[in-house]
């Protein structure tokens, strides 16, 4: 059982970005050798206040206060926090390939004799914490010779290098097979049993549910709870009432659906990891889109939403295992972007600024971009046509700028994704497949897109729209699939779905969508 005596204490901190607030007078306590797991939807400040915690947020960056091991503690950044005994492990990690084992395990924290490093003693060290860890593989191994679940025991091993007390796992299974995952959580309560203490970030509630003495949850930059498990009261659908009570408060356009028959069909797309092989990034999904119709996705961080939307466009992600596309009842083969142009579908990319737009180009060059050919005269593009479609696009959506000889650059982040709209409208897609078309913009800009959205299937087409906030999932969808772990677990009209029963479809793989 973990000891009573608070290892940790974070007393109403509060951290503001420009223009946003990220944590609002947050307090959790961390009882000493627990497991402690802090839950949320994604954007709820998680990972904010871990940073804040490790010093990646330095002290001055933030107000509140820190209390570590019975003290006030004010890092500067992250090497003083690892100085007292917290490792933080990010769910990016932070190995460089081309090192082997032993030296990323102790990069920066070097055993030196006479002021050179000892490669000889630190090998030993290292197998003797690869060891504590379950890792049998040679320490003169390249880092980019093993696979995801065996880097993630050699960031811990490079934890407890540092004679780590309190180690903080962001996402620590997110990449992870089942057989990886229950390795890692074994772990963890391993070094529980050592005494070290530990916080959790994580989406998979079956997890948590396993390992965890307290749940923290955070909703909107505040503390809303902690949650004692050892209480025989908590489950996964305590947690999620905790993760998503709230009520459904965004503005959404008025809108009566006029849905008409199956044109895009997936059936068994299988695919897999483009670096990991082994992982499969879709796991035969089967999915469907009517005419007309606005079919959501959710899902939540590396559930593979986004993979399957971009292994769809044009196999433009991952390696392709198996499965079929079938528009308007007939087979179609979409080995690349062009082609899946050709076949009447769109992706507007959830990072517009590197895969959505090219920031050198003007407004108008960007919105024809997609299909030059519509304005081009015997292969030479219509300077005067490639302006007034640009300048109709820009009335239309309303896109706030003097002219569309402007670079996108210049744009709020609202106008540059009706820019990207735009691009992919002048396509004349059947398709359009949206992902967080509206993160990072503000609710005028929201307002607008979602109009946008409901005007194209008004118009006949068919739109799939991936996004992290539940709101605005069921505020504008038709129908609403499920994922989890690459697998399609669900398929709810939006008068069936509830926050609720959507956040319990995306932790588990318990159900399966059939058609």
């Amino acid at each position: 059982m973990p000891d009573a005596v608070p290892i940790l204490e974070m007393r109403s901190i509060t951290k503001e970005f420009p223009g946003v607030k990220a944590l609002s007078d947050v307090s959790m306590t961390v009882a000493a050798g627990e497991v402690h797991a802090i839950c949320g939807e994604n954007g709820a400040g998680k990972s904010t206040l871990m940073k804040v915690l490790s010093g990646v947020y330095p002290y001055g960056t933030y107000s509140g206060d820190i209390w570590y091991r019975g003290e006030v503690v004010q890092f500067r950044d992250i090497r003083a926090s690892e100085h007292a005994g917290i490792a933080i492990i990010h769910q990016e990690l932070a190995l460089i390939p081309e090192l082997s084992v032993t030296e990323n395990i102790f990069l920066g924290n070097e055993i030196e004799r006479g002021g050179v490093i000892d490669w000889a003693q630190a090998r030993l060290r290292a197998v003797d914490l690869l060891a504590r860890v379950g890792l049998r593989d040679d320490p003169d191994t390249q880092i980019k010779h093993l696979g995801v679940g065996k880097q993630q025991l050699v960031e811990i091993a490079k934890a407890l290098a540092k004679d780590v007390k309190l180690l903080i796992l962001d996402e620590p299974t997110a990449a992870l097979n089942e057989d990886d995952s229950q390795h890692l959580l074994d772990l963890i309560l391993s070094l529980k049993g050592k005494g070290i203490t530990s916080i959790i970030i994580s989406h998979k509630l079956n997890e948590i549910e396993q390992i965890a003495d307290s749940i923290t949850i955070i909703r909107d930059g505040r503390t809303i709870e902690t949650l004692d498990v050892a209480s025989g009261t908590v489950d996964e659908d305590r947690i999620i009432r905790g993760m998503v009570g709230r009520s459904l408060e965004s503005r959404f356009p008025d809108r009566t659906p006029h849905i008409g028959e199956v044109f895009f069909e997936v059936r068994d797309w299988t695919v897999r990891h483009p670096q990991i092989p082994e992982r499969l990034v879709a796991k035969h999904s089967n999915l469907y889109v009517r005419r007309g119709e606005i079919v959501g996705i959710a899902g939540l961080m590396g559930a593979g939403r986004t993979e399957l939307a971009m292994s769809l466009f044009g196999r433009s992600y991952g390696i392709y295992e198996s499965g079929q596309i079938l528009i308007d009842g007939k087979e179609v083969v979409i080995k690349d972007v062009q082609s899946a142009i050709d076949h009447g579908m769109a992706y507007v990319s959830e990072d517009r600024k590197v895969l959505g737009l090219n920031l050198l180009d003007t407004i108008k060059r960007s919105i024809v971009a997609a299909k030059l050919k519509k304005i081009a005269r015997n292969g030479v593009i219509d300077p005067y046509a490639e302006n007034d479609i640009a300048d109709d696009y820009r009335k239309k959506l309303r896109i706030k700028t003097p002219s569309v000889d402007v670079g996108v650059s210049k744009l709020s982040g609202g106008n540059q994704q009706k820019v990207v709209l735009a691009k992919w409208m002048f396509t004349d897609p059947e398709l359009l497949i949206l992902d967080e078309p509206t993160r990072g913009i503000d609710v005028g800009a929201k307002y607008e897109i979602y109009a946008i959205v409901q005007q194209l299937a008004a118009q006949g087409k068919g739109v799939i729209l991936i996004s992290s906030e539940l709101p605005e999932l069921l505020g504008i969808s038709d129908r609403i699939y499920t994922i989890f772990e690459g697998q399609i677990t669900d398929d709810l009209p939006v008068a069936d779905a509830t926050p609720e029963n959507l956040m319990r479809s995306m932790t588990s793989a318990r159900q399966k969508a059939q058609r």
